[in-house]
């Protein structure tokens, strides 16, 4: 991957949210997270950001610009993360706390159509930034407040991080249920933040859509809490969705202690016969097809999904006699579900991420050679693009606030948050 050439970034936005603004108060990965893929979509989001505090360091800005390896050279504010959930914003430097800060931030959103935020509510009424404050400068404004917990609850108003939220949703006791080890465990992946983070973009957009027909903007809340939950219980809700219950939580065949890549000769693979046809096929293939189709635990459907630990289990004793490479062969004339599976490290070099062109190489000025991550998904009419390197922490101030039409004077007297950093 070191001799990849370097892509330049998209000259031109196609995007569907092309001519949409959005000013976004949110931080770490949750609402970054969002807005990223908002602005691949073609939205112009402006980061707000802000200066450190007395005694903070000179770290101000996103915390996520901060941790991580950079290389030698590179600006510290671009810490990896920050680069993964950054690109195609503005950074402004802006003290909320103050009034020219927050004035200035209401200037910017009267040019806006959505102001994102996870500020604690509380603390946004505070600054005098409320729906109702934002909604008096900019009438059909969409303000989406990115919470921890709904505000009719009573957890209302608490502090959330994804740890929380992950204990909170029943996520942090699924790995229990399928190995049987009673020791509640966090999944390890910032899931909560990332899944609530699909949940805002889709907020967004339909509250434009709702915008675009009416002309009205609206509150909108995106509750972690609930996000994850109903995330979590799509499928393993399952029994208990009746009341009473009629057996148990969790779905069987996900919490199977086997249910994972199988070890092959030489690596392991991703494999999943469905129909009745496909593992009829799969064990003929492994030369056990009368022990499969002579096993009630097995040869039929309902049968299957009672004993999946069992045929799991049955599987791997099968997969063990031949390389991967090997099985794919087999298996893919069959349309049999299957794929090498990948280590973190085998990811940059698989054949259909590479041909893809996902792990996309950029110069960043600011930071060397990059890799971004493709926007995963495909409009054909209007596609998403990588327009811009992540910001420096407040790179883009005088240039918004240009835009939102103060003057040189204005902007020359806000600058002294900026020297703080």
């Amino acid at each position: 991957m070191s001799e990849q050439k370097n892509k330049q970034l998209e000259t031109e936005n196609k995007g569907p949210l092309k001519g949409v603004r959005i000013v976004d108060l949110t931080a770490v990965v949750f609402g970054a997270y969002a807005t990223q893929i908002l602005g691949d979509m073609g939205a112009d989001v402006i980061k707000v950001e802000a200066p450190s505090p007395t005694g903070g360091g000179g770290q101000g800005g996103d915390i996520m610009r901060w941790p991580g390896h950079l290389p030698e050279g590179a600006a510290a504010d671009l810490g990896p993360i920050f680069m993964t959930i950054n690109r195609n914003k503005r950074s402004v430097l802006l003290d909320l706390g103050k009034a020219e800060g927050r004035e200035a931030l209401l200037k910017i959103v009267a040019t806006a159509d959505v102001l994102t935020s996870n500020i604690r509510y509380a603390a946004m009424k505070k600054l005098g930034l409320s729906y109702e404050d934002v909604k008096a400068v900019k009438p059909d404004i969409i303000f989406v407040h990115a919470a921890g917990y709904g505000s009719d609850g009573p957890y209302a108003g608490l502090p959330a991080y994804d740890d929380l939220i992950q204990a909170g949703s029943g996520a942090a006791d699924l790995l229990g249920r399928m190995d049987g080890d009673p020791k509640p465990r966090y999944i390890p992946t910032i899931m909560a933040d990332k899944v609530s983070g699909l949940f805002m973009v889709q907020a967004v957009t339909a509250a434009l859509f709702h915008k675009e027909r009416t002309g009205e903007g609206q509150f909108v809340e995106v509750p972690m809490l609930e996000a994850v939950t109903s995330f979590v219980l799509a499928e393993h809700f399952y029994d208990h969705v009746y009341d009473p219950p009629t057996g148990q939580w969790t779905y069987g065949r996900i919490t199977n202690p086997d249910r994972r890549p199988y070890r092959t000769k030489d690596g392991h693979i991703g494999l999943l016969p469905y129909s009745d046809k496909q593992w009829e096929q799969f064990f003929e293939l492994a030369g056990r097809l009368d022990d499969y189709k002579s096993d009630p635990r097995f040869n039929n459907y309902k049968a299957r999904t009672i004993h999946i630990r069992d045929l799991y289990a049955m599987i791997e004793e099968t997969t063990e006699t031949k390389t991967t490479e090997e099985w794919l062969a087999l298996l893919k004339p069959l349309s049999i579900p299957a794929v090498k599976m990948n280590r973190l490290d085998d990811l940059q070099d698989d054949p259909h991420l590479k041909a893809v062109d996902f792990f996309a190489r950029y110069d960043h000025p600011h930071a060397g050679p990059y890799f971004a991550l493709k926007p995963p998904v495909r409009f054909m009419a209007s596609p998403s693009s990588i327009r811009r390197h992540p910001p420096r922490l407040g790179e883009q101030t005088a240039e918004v606030l240009r835009e939102a039409g103060m003057s040189e004077a204005e902007i020359a007297r806000l600058a002294g948050d900026a020297e703080k950093v």
